[in-house]
């Protein structure tokens, strides 16, 4: 049997992951067939490791807003690369970004950038026992 090499991919990820998918989107047991392994993405397509080419209706699950590798973001991303990505300390464009985001959304008195969803939670359940004063 010719199998295609998304197919060959989705029998190893069996041995790995449950189900071999990361995501229900992406869970092709309850419907039958195999899931495109993607490999590549620009603007609004993407193509799997067979080739084929798809539009691209999930977009990152809203993350790519901009579509798949807008130059403009690759430029500004290869640009700051090359300053470095990550200080943990504090720099000039974290204050930049912070006057962006008060200017786009007044109301915001401040604002606290977090590296993840748990991180952003942890710190607004901090900020509640601190303005309620109770301990849990």
């Amino acid at each position: 049997m010719n199998h295609s090499k998304s197919q060959h991919l989705f029998i190893e990820a069996q041995k790995y992951i449950p189900g071999g998918v990361n995501s229900p989107v992406r869970s092709f047991r309850a419907v039958g067939g195999t899931p495109p392994f993607i490999a590549r993405g620009r603007g609004r397509h993407v193509w799997d490791i067979d080739g084929n080419e798809y539009g691209d209706y999930l977009g990152g699950q809203g993350a790519l807003i901009l579509g798949h590798n807008p130059p403009t973001v690759q430029a500004a991303a290869h640009a700051q690369r090359d300053k470095g990505t990550h200080f943990g300390a504090c720099h000039e464009l974290e204050v930049r970004w912070g006057q962006l985001v008060k200017d786009l959304v007044p109301c915001a008195e401040r604002v606290r950038f977090t590296s993840s969803g748990t991180e952003a939670n942890l710190m607004g359940l901090r900020l509640a026992r601190a303005f309620t004063g109770k301990p849990k």
